[in-house]
């Protein structure tokens, strides 16, 4: 085959719709003084591209050299992050016309971040999955700040700029190793030499694994590289906070994923005793901290370095199995984990701002179906059944005994149980307390008669977007659907890793 041959546009159409549609969007924001059009444009674009990734189902190929990789490993990893690119874009427009801050070119950085999502996970060769690390993070970095006006948002894009910085050092200088030692930077290539490698560079082969380690630790927020998480998720927009817990995550352990079982299959068994202590660090450190938090928002933060833990309890496993439950897992983490905070924004619109879990007091009085998709999406995360999250824990958790660490299994349930605790707070407080009466209901509303906060009674239902409450009923549906229907999901995450293990 020629080195021209190689060059197929068909495999990056995923990617390339959503450029083609980034760019017109931020073409035509000069020319549209209302920003109306853009979600739109945004739904499109994600629809168009989840068209192009089932098509090329089951058809595994490569081109560019090799370098980028059409396979069902990466065509189900795409469709997490469209998933989430959809959900956000629901939830966003609302919000953020709320705040003042809607502008369309939010969403063209949406879709430039999945698009390096995309390519993180379309490539096994390590300066592009490089590439498509910080072609994802630079449009986080200006969305975390984009309310201007607020300091915690200012300081959110401050902390996750200089925290990716020193990610992404870390893992090019990891790269940089692994090149040294074996003289290329394709995995496949790596993986062969492995043995070679070993004998005359071992030192440079563990260093550069480690370094590429610590870059994904940032990325996924593993302990002790979680500590940028609950300052960055509480200041940033409610949208894009949602946005963040998935989406790098997602795009963080799939590639980590690709990388350690492919590229360092030869060392993977050295780092087992590595990834067992920072999986049941990072679970145990964020269940604790979790239980502290009075902000609910700010628990989630810390939830969601816990569910990192979980994660990694497969990426220890290893073997298909646990990688097909690992994808499993986070695509049903990508619904009830987005629901939560869909649910936390509405609430904040609702209590003007507020993520106290004294907020949630008297919900189901007055919201009882907001009520009970909140107490849905926590159940899920806790783990109960028949929800999506007691399902993927479970195929997590099977897979880790069949591979021998059935004590890893016993600390990750209990951690579970723990978690219970902060997960029903909120619950406890939408149903079983009652509200303040003089709670304000839309800060909207007191901008308009002149009264003050105290002084506005709660309305009797909330005036939802009708995208808002689209995106609630996905993200309800997929949590019940892969709880009680998970078969054909799981089949398609093993389909994904046979073509690739």
């Amino acid at each position: 085959m020629s080195q021209m041959a190689s060059i197929d546009i068909g495999i990056l159409m995923p990617e390339v719709t959503l450029l083609v549609f980034s760019f017109a969007i931020l073409l035509l924001t000069p020319f549209l003084r209302r920003h109306a059009w853009a979600p739109g444009m945004g739904l499109v674009a994600v629809v168009v591209s989840f068209i192009f990734v089932v098509t090329g189902w089951d058809h595994q190929r490569g081109g560019y050299f090799d370098m980028v990789l059409c396979d069902n490993f990466a065509l189900f990893s795409k469709v997490i992050f469209l998933t989430v690119c959809g959900l956000t874009v629901l939830l966003s427009h609302d919000w953020l016309a709320r705040h003042g801050i809607d502008r369309a070119e939010y969403y063209a950085l949406l879709l430039i971040s999945v698009v390096g999502m995309m390519v993180m996970t379309s490539s096994a060769n390590l300066m592009v999955i490089f590439l498509g690390l910080e072609i994802m993070s630079l449009p986080l970095y200006v969305m975390a700040g984009l309310r201007k006006d607020n300091l915690r948002s200012t300081e959110a894009s401050a902390k996750y700029f200089f925290m990716g910085a020193f990610a992404s050092a870390f893992f090019l200088y990891g790269i940089a190793l692994i090149f040294g030692a074996s003289g290329t930077t394709d995995l496949r290539q790596v993986f062969m030499i492995t043995g070679i490698a070993l004998q005359k560079h071992a030192l440079y082969l563990f260093a550069g694994a480690g370094m590429i380690l610590i870059g994904f630790a940032f990325k996924i927020a593993s302990f002790p590289f979680h500590m940028w998480v609950p300052d960055v998720y509480q200041g940033a927009p409610t949208p894009v906070t949602a946005f963040f817990s998935i989406g790098p995550k997602a795009a963080g352990v799939a590639a980590l994923l690709r990388i350690f079982m492919i590229g360092f299959g030869g060392l993977t068994d050295s780092f087992v005793p590595l990834f067992w202590m920072l999986a049941v660090l990072t679970m145990t450190v964020g269940n604790l901290l979790a239980i502290m938090q009075d902000d609910v928002k700010r628990m989630l933060a810390y939830s969601s370095i816990a569910h990192a833990g979980y994660l990694l309890v497969a990426v220890t496993a290893g073997g298909a199995e646990a990688v097909s439950s690992a994808l499993f897992y986070l695509l049903a983490y990508a619904f009830f984990n987005f629901g939560a905070f869909t649910i936390v924004a509405v609430v904040e619109n609702l209590r003007d701002g507020s993520n106290h879990v004294d907020t949630y007091k008297g919900l189901a009085a007055r919201h009882p179906w907001l009520a009970v998709s909140l107490a849905l999406f926590l159940f899920s995360l806790a783990g109960f059944p028949p929800t999506a999250g007691f399902f993927g824990k479970f195929t997590i958790f099977a897979a880790a005994i069949k591979s021998g660490q059935v004590v890893l299994v016993v600390i990750a349930v209990i951690n579970s149980l723990i978690s219970v605790f902060y997960y029903l707070r909120p619950v406890k407080a939408a149903f079983f307390e009652k509200a303040d009466m003089h709670i304000m209901a839309d800060a909207s509303d007191a901008g308009k008669s002149g009264l003050t906060s105290a002084m506005i009674p709660l309305v009797p239902e909330p005036r939802l977007h009708p995208m808002v409450a689209v995106a609630i009923g996905l993200t309800a549906l997929g949590t019940l659907v892969l709880g009680v229907l998970p078969g054909w999901f799981l089949q398609l995450a093993v389909a994904s890793v046979f073509m690739v293990m």
